[in-house]
């Protein structure tokens, strides 16, 4: 197998994050192309129609014009930002336009690294051929089944496997300098299916894993919904207790129609900070509404927060934590972040009366 045995995170050589926040310059923003998807998953919020449909939220694709103000407010951060993932809620090969974004966002000097996750139904020649030539850096590839019927039980889509399996091999046979990374959740195969996994795309791939399913979307019960009980991390690790969420110290998130998350798993919009079609992405950032959110998990209120404090992405998938620096970051975070006490943390109440307190 030509493929490393390694999970599609990076988890070497990470920046320890109590020795940089608070973050002038975000390392990650998640820009979705597209938030509606052609599968309709058992494991994924995206895939249960009636729930997105109760969220109010915008289905459908990222308007280019929205996009390359992105990119172009991203210029205003002090550093260049190391990682634009072009994917949240939906299907990125859903917007025709995605190669168009890779070139724009690839041509822009302050945008270091471009990555994608796609469920491969659109990888076509066709398709995938003008995102390669674009110069996207990364592309992950979801495998959800082994078989036809596999794709049809677990995603609702009559998903043609062989054809798949020959785009992928197509992709790796023309994709350049661009690193491919394939990943499949183990509960969804057999012991047998997952050397026929690596045996059929081992070789086809820069990484290859087998995941666990975890419990990552807020106010989503993944285990009611796939009837899998949940016992280690999705990376194959122990489930580690965590109070304090990194990701909103070093990345946010801007959904299709141009809303802004504090998270990549706000799949509810409960976790709004801003809209980049009235604000820049640096103002966002450094707004009321995303340190409100921070000085409240730094203070160890997390579970008050009534999205935040049901999140299975703090115990299951987190490769960073900061607990224990959480009484030197709060100390630091005060004196350098404006704080205003009466605006309150998306997603629960900021109590003011707390940092009157302290």
């Amino acid at each position: 197998m030509k493929a490393q045995l390694k999970p599609r995170i990076n988890l070497e050589g990470r920046t320890p994050l109590e020795t940089v926040i608070p973050l002038a310059t975000p390392f990650v923003v998640f820009v979705d192309p597209a938030s509606a998807c052609n599968f309709q998953c058992k494991f994924c919020p995206t895939g249960h129609r009636d729930m997105i449909a109760e969220t109010g939220r915008y289905q459908g694709a990222m308007k280019y014009d929205v996009f390359t103000k992105v990119v172009d407010d991203l210029a205003a951060f002090p550093d260049p930002i190391k990682v634009l993932r072009m994917y949240k809620d939906g299907e990125p090969f859903l917007n025709k336009r995605l190669a168009d974004m890779v070139r724009y966002a690839k041509q822009a000097d302050h945008i270091l690294y471009i990555d994608t996750t796609t469920n491969g139904t659109l990888m076509t020649p066709e398709r995938a051929g003008p995102v390669i030539e674009a110069g996207l850096d990364r592309i992950n590839i979801s495998v959800d089944g082994m078989t036809n019927a596999q794709y049809k039980e677990f995603t609702g889509f009559d998903f043609n496997f062989p054809e798949f399996v020959k785009n992928v091999k197509w992709v790796y046979e023309n994709k350049g300098e661009m690193e491919i990374s394939i990943k499949i959740p183990g509960e969804l195969i057999t012991e047998d299916q997952k050397k026929e996994f690596f045996d059929t795309f081992g070789n086809y791939c820069d990484r290859i894993f087998v995941e666990n399913f975890a419990p990552c979307w807020p106010e989503f019960d993944i285990e009611a919904h796939t009837g899998v009980t949940i016992s280690k991390g999705i990376y194959q690790q122990d489930v580690t207790p965590t109070d304090t969420c990194p990701y909103i110290f070093y990345g946010y998130s801007v959904n299709a129609d141009g809303l802004v998350s504090s998270c990549f798993l706000d799949w509810g919009r409960k976790l709004i900070i801003g809209d980049v079609r009235e604000q820049s992405m640096r103002e966002i950032w450094n707004s009321e509404k995303m340190n409100a959110l921070r000085l409240q998990h730094l203070q160890g209120r997390r579970c008050e927060n009534g999205v935040c404090g049901g999140c299975g992405q703090l115990t299951h998938c987190l490769p960073d934590n900061v607990d224990a620096y959480r009484p030197m970051l709060l100390e630091k975070f005060k004196r350098e972040v404006a704080i205003n006490p009466s605006v309150e943390a998306p997603g629960g109440r900021f109590n003011p009366d707390r940092i009157a307190a302290e």
